[in-house]
């Protein structure tokens, strides 16, 4: 488990740049039962794009290092 926790927060700051660009962040909260919970912060937290930003944009990205993630869940700040 913590190898795969060590993987996501490796992907977290591959994009994490790329959410900066755009006033936003994003934060690891855990990984439980191959849920992903993240919190997205700044600019992030409230744009109307949240969850395709999640469902197509990260979920795929996250997946691709680490497959076994089903889902990512953001937690409202």
């Amino acid at each position: 488990m913590e190898k795969t926790e060590d993987k996501i927060k490796e992907m977290i700051e591959t994009v994490r740049p790329y959410l900066n660009m755009d006033g936003g962040d994003i934060e690891f909260v855990k990984f439980e039962d191959g849920d992903l919970y993240i919190k997205l912060t700044g600019n992030c937290s409230n744009c109307l794009g949240e969850d395709n930003t999640i469902n197509d944009n990260l979920l795929p990205m996250f997946q691709e290092e680490v497959p076994e993630i089903k889902s990512i869940i953001n937690i409202p700040i």
